[in-house]
């Protein structure tokens, strides 16, 4: 049978986890639920009692700034935890919400507080996985400050590729990505116009295709180099676990 939590942090540069690790990891588990596309998961400022391990579908962090324009800060795919950087915090300063319909595996805060008394080793590479958020933060900050509006959405499209790749979502130039325009413009700092622009962009200079949800890498190393992207921050490690 899979398990659960299989995809927990899938091919990173890390330690491994011993087979006692993956099975506590695995009966922490308290709920698995099944939420539909857009839903709201946490509200900012509300109580987090459980964080909640992503193991289908798409979901996202975001903002919304006075003017009801919502910044996406994050995106995540399965094997992701969404909110464990709840547990020392309580609260989030975001939303969660889903992009598709999604599966998602729930751990209650006491659980995770005996994990933390019993299993140092697998802690530390729960906290692993929030300093994978920090980095994937920092380089999010990057591409919204440096690069221009194609190299933004560049940039994306290479992290979701690989991202996806890594948790066998992706062959390496053909992936499903349930997002629309707005989505993209919302994580890129862009409007949906300039969003169909720059695709259009990407698909004329022979770089990339993308069709509601199913994306075609058409040359990865010339969308990497517009997107400026190196995958170093994402701590790939091509061994299976």
């Amino acid at each position: 049978m899979v398990k659960i939590t299989a995809l927990f942090l899938q091919r990173r540069r890390r330690d491994r986890l011993s087979e006692q690790e993956k099975q506590a990891l695995e009966a922490a588990v308290a709920e698995v639920r099944v939420l539909p596309a857009r839903h709201v998961m946490v509200r900012q400022g509300e109580t987090v009692t459980r964080s909640t391990l992503l193991v289908e579908g798409l979901m996202c962090r975001y903002m919304d700034g006075r003017d009801g324009q919502r910044q996406l800060v994050a995106l995540h795919v399965p094997g992701d935890f969404v909110d464990l950087h709840a547990f020392p915090l309580e609260q989030l300063d975001h939303d969660v919400a889903t992009i598709s319909r999604a599966k998602v595996a729930t751990f209650p805060r006491e659980t995770l507080l005996a994990l933390t008394r019993d299993h140092p080793h697998l802690v530390r590479m729960l906290w692993f996985s929030t300093l994978l958020d920090a980095a994937m933060h920092r380089e999010w900050i990057f591409r919204l400050g440096r690069l221009g509006a194609t190299g933004r959405v560049a940039h994306f499209f290479c992290e979701m590729n690989v991202r996806l790749a890594m948790v066998g979502l992706s062959s390496g130039n053909r992936f499903h990505l349930p997002v629309t325009q707005s989505d993209i413009a919302e994580a890129c700092g862009l409007t949906s116009v300039h969003v169909n622009r720059v695709l259009r962009q990407l698909r004329d200079s022979g770089q990339l295709e993308f069709q509601r949800g199913e994306a075609r890498v058409l040359d990865w190393e010339a969308l990497k180099a517009t997107g400026e992207f190196d995958d170093a921050y994402l701590y790939v490690d091509g061994t299976p676990d």
